[in-house]
C-alpha cells in the first residue's frame, strides 16, 4: 500500500510535458513503455523491462541458478558510473563513462556487470536519449519493477567522450575514505549509509571477482558463487536492514572472514546503527528514503548538463507520426497511446484542423499489438492508430485533437500541433538499385520561409553514443510544383541509410519528419 501511495505522490496525474517535444516523447517511451507495444527501439525488439521480468532473470544464464540478476547489475552499473562525480570541479557523474574499457579495467570496476548492462540497454539510445539516460532508466526500472518505490526520472544526460578519473569506493577502503568519497559526490554520512543499504537490497558479492571475500560456494542453485547481501536479493525490501540489526545477516561485507573488506559493517555502524535501526523498524521509511536518494544519485551529472523535467506520461500521446505528400493527397500514419487503460473497445476519434479552417475527423481502430505496460503491470496503456489516412494535401493539417469515449483531449486547449511545412514527396525515385542512386524530393509548402532544408541520419560511434549527420537539400533554381500548395526541393542519394527530413522555417528548427531509405523509392 505504501508504494502505491508514494507513486501517487510522485506522479499524481499523467499530464506532464507538452506535445510536440521529440526529446520528451522519446524519454516518455523509454520510461513508460517498458514492455509490449512500442517498447523497443524497433517493432521487433523487446523493451528494457522485458529483461527483468521476472526479477530473477539474468541474461547470461537463464537457468535461474546463477545467483545473479540483471536488476542487481543495472543498479551497480548506475552507481559505479555516478561515483566518479566531484562536486568541487563538476566532473564525473552519471555520463556513461563506464562504457569505456579503460574505466572498466580499473580494480574499482571489476566484473562483467557493466558490459552486461550496457549490452542490454544501450540499444535504446538514440538522438534524443543518451546511453547515460538508458543506464539511469534501467536502474529506475530495477527498483520499481522488483518491489521498490517509484523514482522520479529525468532525461537529458550527456554521454562522456572519455573515461572519468577514478573514484569508486572499494571494500578495503577505510571508513574515513568512504565518508570522503561520498562527500566528494555530494552525499552526507547518513546518506552514504542509506544509499549503500538501498543498493545492497539487491545482489551480492561474486567469488570470481572477489575471491578473498567470498569462497567458492559449490552450490548448484548459485553456480556463480554469489554470497548475497540479504535473503531476498532479487527484490527490494528492508531485509538488508532488518537482518543486519537482528544479527542474522550473511552479508559478506558485514560478516566476512576478512575484516579489512567488511565495508558495509563499517558504514552501517558508523552512526551507532541508528540509520539501519530506523530502516529495520520501518519499511516505509526505507522505501521513501531510497526513492529520494536513488533519484539524486541518478541526477548527479557533470556541471553544465541540464536535465529535463521529471518525465511523466501524457494521458493521450500521439507518436510515430509519419505524413507524406502523394501528389494532391497527404497520407498520414499515426499511433495513439491511451494511458493507464486496457480497454480496447474505446471510441477514439481523431479530429484535425486544416489550412482552410475546416475540422475533419476519423475513428481510430485499436492496434492489433494491443497494449504496453510499466512497473510490473501497475500501469498499462492501450494503443490505437491508423495506418494510411488519406486526405486533401492542399488543405493539409495544422492541429490534432482526440476524443476518448466522448471526452476531449486537447492539451488544455492547445491541441496537438502538426507541422506540414516540409514533407517527403512520393515523387522521390530510384535510378539504380546497385549501385544505389536515388533522388529524394522534399515538398515545401508555398509561402513558408524555408531558410534551410536538410536530411538527417543517426548513427552510433565506436562507444555507442548517437551521432547525427545532416545533409543539406539545395533550394531549386526554379520552382517545381507538386500541387498548388507545395514545391519540390531535391537532392541525390548514393547510400541506403535511413533519413529523416528537417528544416529551418524563419530561422526556427522544426521537428524532423519521415524516416525511410532509398531502396524503398519507386523506380524513376
Amino acid at each position: 500500500m505504501f508504494i502505491l501511495l508514494l507513486a501517487a505522490t510522485l506522479f499524481p496525474t499523467a499530464n506532464g510535458w507538452t506535445y510536440p517535444n521529440l526529446q520528451l516523447d522519446a524519454l516518455d517511451t523509454l520510461r513508460w513503455d517498458q514492455i509490449g507495444y512500442n517498447s523497443g527501439p524497433n517493432p521487433n525488439s523487446p523493451g528494457i523491462g522485458t529483461f527483468i521480468a521476472p526479477c530473477t532473470f539474468f541474461t547470461s544464464d537463464t537457468s535461474g541458478n546463477s545467483g545473479r540478476s540483471n536488476a542487481a547489475d543495472w543498479i551497480r552499473t548506475a552507481y559505479h558510473d555516478m561515483a566518479t562525480y566531484n562536486q568541487t570541479d563538476g566532473t564525473g557523474g552519471l555520463d556513461a563513462s563506464i562504457r569505456f574499457g579503460a574505466e572498466q579495467a580499473r580494480p574499482e570496476n571489476v566484473g562483467d556487470a557493466f558490459n552486461n548492462t550496457i549490452n542490454v540497454v544501450s540499444g535504446h539510445a538514440n538522438r534524443y536519449v543518451s546511453v547515460a539516460d538508458t543506464l539511469a532508466v534501467a536502474a529506475v526500472m530495477a527498483f520499481e519493477n522488483c518491489g521498490g518505490p517509484q523514482i522520479a526520472f529525468r532525461g537529458g544526460r550527456v554521454d562522456a567522450t572519455e573515461p572519468n578519473v577514478p573514484g569508486v569506493p572499494q571494500p578495503q577502503d577505510t571508513l574515513d575514505a568512504h565518508i570522503a568519497d561520498f562527500a566528494r559526490s555530494g552525499f552526507t554520512q547518513t546518506e552514504m549509509i542509506s544509499l549503500v543499504a538501498c543498493g545492497h537490497s539487491f545482489g551480492g558479492v561474486q567469488h570470481a571477482i572477489f575471491p578473498d571475500i567470498v569462497p567458492d560456494l559449490d552450490d548448484p542453485t548459485d553456480t556463480q558463487s554469489v554470497q548475497h547481501f540479504d535473503t531476498t536479493f532479487t527484490n527490494f525490501d528492508n531485509n538488508i536492514a532488518s537482518e543486519y540489526i537482528a544479527g542474522t545477516t550473511q552479508n559478506p561485507l558485514v560478516v566476512g572472514s576478512n575484516i579489512t573488506t567488511n565495508s558495509d559493517q563499517r558504514i552501517f555502524g558508523s552512526d551507532g546503527n541508528a540509520t539501519m535501526l530506523s530502516f529495520a523498524n520501518s519499511a516505509e521509511l526505507f522505501a521513501s528514503t531510497c526513492s529520494t536518494l536513488i533519484a539524486r544519485m541518478l541526477d548527479t551529472v557533470p556541471s553544465g548538463v541540464q536535465l529535463t523535467e521529471v518525465v511523466t506520461p501524457l494521458p493521450v500521446k500521439p507518436t510515430n507520426l509519419v505524413h507524406i505528400l502523394d501528389g494532391d493527397n497527404m497520407v498520414f500514419t499515426l499511433d495513439v497511446r491511451i494511458w493507464n487503460s486496457t480497454n480496447t473497445s474505446m471510441a477514439v476519434v481523431m479530429l484535425w484542423d486544416d489550412h482552410n479552417g475546416a475540422t475533419n475527423s476519423t475513428t481510430l481502430p485499436a492496434r492489433r499489438l494491443g497494449t504496453s505496460s510499466a512497473i510490473n503491470d501497475l500501469y498499462k496503456a492501450t494503443w490505437y492508430g491508423v495506418d494510411e489516412l488519406t486526405f486533401d494535401g492542399v488543405a493539409g493539417i495544422t492541429t490534432m485533437r482526440f476524443t476518448v469515449n466522448g471526452d476531449l483531449e486537447d492539451q488544455n486547449g492547445l491541441g496537438f500541433p502538426v507541422q506540414d511545412s516540409v514533407l517527403f514527396s512520393t515523387s522521390s525515385c530510384s535510378f539504380s538499385r546497385n549501385p544505389i542512386l536515388a533522388r529524394i524530393d522534399v515538398a515545401v509548402r508555398n509561402g513558408v520561409n524555408a531558410t534551410r532544408v536538410f536530411l538527417e541520419h543517426t548513427s552510433f560511434d565506436s562507444t555507442g553514443a548517437p551521432v547525427v549527420t545532416r545533409i543539406d537539400v539545395p533550394p531549386p533554381t526554379q520552382a517545381v510544383a507538386v500541387n498548388s500548395a507545395y514545391s519540390v526541393w531535391s537532392t541525390n542519394l548514393t547510400d541506403n541509410l535511413f533519413y529523416t527530413i528537417g528544416a529551418e522555417i524563419d530561422g526556427t528548427l522544426i521537428n524532423p519528419t519521415w524516416a525511410n531509405q532509398a531502396q524503398n523509392f519507386k523506380s524513376c
